[in-house]
């Protein structure tokens, strides 16, 4: 009695395994092509380096001659991807001249000291240049020329640390040498937090009591040393927590007759024990809150971001919440030059982009009044501002004249602007409330603003695609789409993205268009992680063609994503938030990212060749058997495998078939004789030549899955085919 087994394509996670017979409810790295599930494509890393930070915006374009390129924004470096090379194209913020270096024996610290303000804060990128007059020491003029280092520590204005690979082994640097000190533009920090936790006060954190001194005498990098004495101890509380440098020191006494914080320990709050000189700053810490833990203060810190486009060969870099930079892939020599600020632009905005055929450059979430001081003039959360047509940069073009179309304006429905998107016929721009459609009319009014939707708010910047005229979102509350007319999409997976979000870090949330087999993925944080780790995936093609929505969810996890159009396959960053070797900057404390080719082969391949497996697996609800009878109680025809679980099942054999497949795949027959039991799990290697599989499996119910567990292993599902009985009906 072989019955072929057929299921709706689509996870549906909506019901219970038992309720979603006939359907599939879990899996990971599949897709549905016509119907079926298949083994998602591998991914190759392009380049033969690891980037600095966590990489956050993708865009790509090519010159007039063709020359392909990509643009990689990560938290700290702004990258140029071309001809299979990085180049740091990052923009410099200040030079710093004639500094010095001081160096301490048996210490991988070195001193920076500059004769004028230096403006930088803990983990900021500085590049050194034009060093000369060091010698004797372990460190020497090449150690540090055209060499980036991340700051450890900023003691004052004019003096900064920095970390080596090695210590000090020879002679001690005291105020030697000179160098410039190219101070890279900061971005913000890796990750999206809540209250004011470790690595965040650089940025926007603050503390109740932010005392602060000196250290009085040397701290050795020993855990049995937990006595720290500073320069004055008054103004810090009882007991409580310390920072130094990038060490967080725990105390439980506080004695400010002696100066001294005792009964401690050291690298706390998940920081790392170093040794540290007289005279660094200390900081109390004591009322911020450690990395991940919630915050009594309802406070975001915003992650460091990028928005990228291009206004022809330009491209165009904006700090998330800052300032808007260009750099021209035509001009000679490009890949050696840096990204410079645009002139009269402004200096604090939320998103930007180029508006196309009519060539304006629009600023989302900016400033009023364009100014350098952001704090008298500081940015509007709903406020526009578009260039002149075809001038960005020039002395008047964001003045608003007759002559001109230039122009602004501000949202009335919503706190504050999350994002916009270039479609088809408009600008979409979404603040956490509503949906605004932004067109072209030209002059007298320049745009026109039409609010399209209320309750659908953008759940972050980068949550929102556009493709073929319609525009897909992830918003607090569901998921949408506007073709014309606002709708919600139905999902059969939305409870378990939404009951597993991290919506803390909702800026980290990124949508990233695959064209090749139509899908749209929305990568996340899940509950408990504040890294993307998840991805929830629409296929709009499939969903189209089988008049269904056709969801699925996966742990691929990609910060950043762009589509195949320039280059042949779609480009996506991998960050990983423990790995701190990087090729280009010593001192790295933000992690690195990995550069992949996606849907190329069949396992992920990096740098080195080195191959790690693409694991995937589907599977499907329970199903089980009613068999029919006569009247008089005769068997009528074959058991139905839509049944009600009356009756056991023994399944003799079964055919598998593929419509491809490459190496091995680990078929399984999850059974149970009620919803509540645990699995028990039976399972089969099938190669290219099994033709069938004979079985003693007998159960209530029954549930397929599908794998692959090695690499060079690939598979498309076609349809299996059961010798399945009923055995009575009790087990």
């Amino acid at each position: 009695m072989l019955q072929k087994l057929g299921f709706i394509p689509g996870f549906n996670k909506q019901v219970s395994e038992l309720g979603a017979e006939g359907q599939w409810t879990d899996g990971d790295n599949v897709r549905f092509r016509y119907g079926r599930p298949e083994k998602i494509g591998g991914w190759q890393q392009l380049g033969d380096v690891k980037l600095t930070g966590a990489g956050r915006a993708l865009h790509h374009w090519d010159d007039n001659a063709g020359i392909k390129f990509a643009a990689v924004g990560t938290n700290r470096i702004l990258y140029v991807y071309s001809g299979g090379t990085f180049y740091d194209i990052h923009p410099i913020r200040t030079t710093l001249t004639g500094c010095t270096f001081t160096s301490t024996s048996s210490s991988k610290t070195v001193k920076i000291i500059s004769s004028g303000a230096n403006g930088l804060t803990d983990n900021d990128i500085v590049l050194f240049d034009s060093v000369t007059g060091l010698s004797g020491s372990t460190f020497s003029n090449s150690t540090f020329e055209d060499n980036k280092f991340m700051v450890t520590s900023v003691l004052s204005s004019t003096e900064f640390e920095i970390t080596m690979d090695t210590p000090e082994a020879l002679s001690p640097l005291s105020a030697a040498g000179s160098a410039s000190v190219l101070c890279y533009y900061s971005v913000g920090p890796a990750k999206q937090l809540s209250g004011y936790g470790w690595g965040t006060g650089l940025w926007a954190g603050t503390s109740p009591g932010p005392a602060t001194t000196t250290l009085a005498t040397t701290l050795a990098d020993d855990a049995a040393v937990t006595d720290v004495v500073l320069t004055n101890s008054a103004a810090f509380p009882a007991s409580g927590e310390i920072r130094i440098g990038t060490e967080d020191i725990s105390y439980t006494a506080n004695d400010t007759s002696t100066n001294t914080l005792s009964g401690g320990s050291r690298a706390v709050n998940g920081t790392t024990r170093a040794a540290h000189t007289a005279g660094v700053t200390i900081t109390n810490i004591s009322d911020y809150v450690a990395w991940g833990e919630a915050s009594s203060a309802d406070f975001v810190i915003d992650p460091g971001l990028w928005v990228l486009d291009n206004y022809g060969t330009k491209l165009i870099a904006l700090i998330y919440n800052g300032a808007c930079f260009e750099w021209d892939a035509a001009a000679a020599g490009a890949t050696s030059t840096r990204a410079t600020r645009i002139a009269n632009t402004p200096y604090a905005s939320r998103h930007v982009l180029v508006s196309t055929p009519d060539r304006h450059l629009v600023f989302f979430g900016t400033q009023p009044t364009i100014d350098a001081d952001t704090t008298t003039y500081p940015q509007d959360d709903m406020f526009i501002r578009f260039s002149n047509q075809e001038s960005i940069n020039q002395s008047d073009s964001y003045t608003v004249t007759a002559n001109n179309t230039a122009g602004t304006q501000r949202l009335a429905a919503g706190s504050m602007i999350m994002g916009a998107k270039r479609g088809r016929d408009a600008i979409y721009v979404w603040t956490d409330t509503s949906l605004f459609l932004m067109r072209f009319v030209g002059q007298p009014f320049t745009f026109s603003f039409e609010q399209a939707g209320t309750n659908c708010g953008l759940l972050g910047k980068n949550a929102c695609v556009e493709v073929d005229g319609t525009s897909y979102w992830m918003s607090e509350n569901g998921f949408f789409m506007y073709d014309g007319q606002l709708k919600s999409m139905p999902c059969l997976v939305e409870d378990f993205v939404y009951d597993a979000l991290n919506s803390t870090p909702k800026d980290l949330v990124n949508c990233g268009l695959n064209n090749l087999f139509g899908e749209i993925n929305w990568f996340y944080c899940s509950s408990g992680s504040c890294v993307v780790d998840r991805v929830v995936t629409y296929s709009y093609v499939e969903s189209k063609m089988h008049k269904r929505p056709i969801w699925t969810t996966g742990t691929l996890d990609r910060t950043a994503w762009a589509d195949s159009a320039v280059f042949d396959k779609p480009h996506a960053c991998n960050y990983d938030d423990s790995d701190n070797a990087s090729f280009d900057v010593t001192g790295n404390v933000d992690g690195t990212t990995i550069y992949y080719e996606q849907e190329t082969g069949t396992d992920q391949v990096d740098a080195g060749g080195a191959i790690t497996t693409v694991a995937a697996n589907i599977l499907s609800g329970d199903f089980d058997i009613t068999q029919r009878r006569s009247s008089t109680g005769q068997v009528i025809g074959m058991p139905d495998l839509r049944g009600d679980g009356e009756y056991i099942m023994k399944i003799r054999r079964f055919i598998p078939d593929f419509i491809s497949q490459t190496g091995n795949t680990q078929v399984s027959l999850l059974t149970k004789n009620f919803p509540n039991d645990s699995a028990v799990t039976t399972s089969f290697t099938i190669d290219t030549t099994t033709d069938k599989i004979d079985t003693r499996v007998r159960a209530r119910s029954i549930a397929l899955k599908i794998a692959n567990t090695a690499s060079a292993e690939d598979w498309k599902l076609g349809t299996f085919r059961l010798d399945i009985q009923p055995d009575g009906r009790r087990g």
